[in-house]
């Protein structure tokens, strides 16, 4: 099942404020995320969970609040081309997933934290957990990557879109470790989501809707949180 057209349902208004946004989300929120943690923790252990699913409701906020229209549109398009969007999300799960899994055996120089992480915050609190790799995270990163990045190349070149979006995501994924261990091995780690990233790239071209994205995307998070050791 393919689609036969194809257009992005984000006006210009949208993407001259999602542009704005996505530069303070990579380069500048996560900075102020983890200064705030260290400040509300002091000298006590830190709530790394509590303070993620914090961080990201802010987030999914904005991202309703900047995009409300564009998703309001977009659910349309997922309810017009339901078929696309279904096949497109039963695909990239069972693909991505596999691979995924399968690379996770592939000896990198260095262990893939996500997968940790997300294992390590679930035992801590796994009501919030969920919340946060089933929805917060896949709502903000879908808008951002495959409706903002993707969704407005996809309008000049198709093959520049997939060949920008899919590799930063994927990079986007494990550049702040690389930063924060000093340590530019843990870049090679961006090989472990480029299925992952390829597949909701893939998903949302075939479908138009960013919502089978979130699905798609939820439920590839919840095969990293299960796969972790």
């Amino acid at each position: 099942m393919f689609r036969r057209t194809w257009k992005t349902q984000m006006t210009a208004s949208e993407r001259s404020r999602g542009l704005v946004f996505f530069a303070l989300y990579l380069l500048v929120f996560p900075h102020l995320n983890a200064w705030a943690q260290r400040v509300i923790s002091g000298e006590g252990e830190p709530l790394v969970a509590e303070a993620n699913v914090l961080y990201y409701a802010l987030l999914f906020t904005l991202s309703l609040l900047l995009f409300w229209s564009f998703l309001k549109r977009d659910f349309q398009e997922l309810l017009n081309w339901l078929p696309e969007n279904l096949f497109g999300l039963a695909v990239g799960l069972f693909a991505a997933g596999g691979l995924y899994v399968l690379m996770g055996r592939l000896p990198f120089p260095v262990a893939d934290p996500i997968g940790a992480q997300y294992a390590a915050e679930y035992a801590a609190a796994p009501i919030p957990t969920l919340v946060l790799v089933v929805l917060l995270i896949p709502l903000v990163e879908e808008v951002l990557f495959r409706g903002l990045v993707f969704g407005n190349l996809r309008g000049y070149s198709r093959v520049l879109a997939y060949l920008v979006c899919v590799p930063l995501y994927a990079l986007a994924q494990v550049w702040r470790y690389a930063l924060d261990f000093s340590d530019p091995r843990y870049l090679l780690l961006g090989l472990l989501y480029l299925p992952m990233s390829l597949a909701l790239t893939w998903c949302y071209d075939n479908g138009g809707s960013v919502w089978s994205g979130v699905v798609l995307h939820g439920a590839l998070n919840g095969v990293i949180l299960i796969a972790a050791p």
